[in-house]
């Protein structure tokens, strides 16, 4: 063996934790925020998005803008029961600092006997200052009917 030093080199490199990727790290905070919100979390789902984010709510008649407007389109959360899961997602890379997350979400809420309520989301993640947040949001109902 003539290089030992690359053997181990390449042992050291194969056995370190590799940093996450972009879309990794972005996709750990819409997984934070279903996380949150199905926890009836309203801070911490709040928390997830910029302070100049942008939320078009499912069940939303106005834009909501910034992290005042974004907090009262989540008011009703705290004890609501309501729940989310992810049921399809893509994720694209847009650059080393902002990914687009897109999918489908169901919507469930255990005084409605957790009926899910199909919906599509899309979310652009920024990082700032080493942070992933949410600077825009869009979510609409889905229906299953092809055209």
């Amino acid at each position: 063996m003539k290089r030992p030093w690359l053997l181990v080199l390449a042992l050291i490199l194969a056995l370190s934790p590799a940093a996450a990727a972009p879309a990794d790290e972005a996709n750990a905070v819409v997984d934070a925020w279903v996380a949150r919100y199905s926890a009836n979390d309203r801070d911490g789902v709040v928390a997830l998005y910029a302070p100049d984010a942008i939320l078009l709510g499912t069940t939303s008649p106005v834009i909501s803008e910034g992290t005042d407007q974004i907090r009262t389109y989540f008011d009703e959360l705290p004890g609501s029961g309501r729940s989310n899961r992810i049921t399809d997602r893509r994720t694209r890379v847009l650059s080393p600092d902002a990914v687009l997350s897109t999918g489908f979400y169901a919507f469930a809420r255990a005084a409605e006997g957790n009926v899910p309520r199909p919906s599509r989301f899309s979310m652009l993640l920024v990082r700032r200052d080493g942070r992933w947040l949410i600077l825009h949001h869009h979510s609409s109902p889905h229906s299953a009917v092809r055209r």
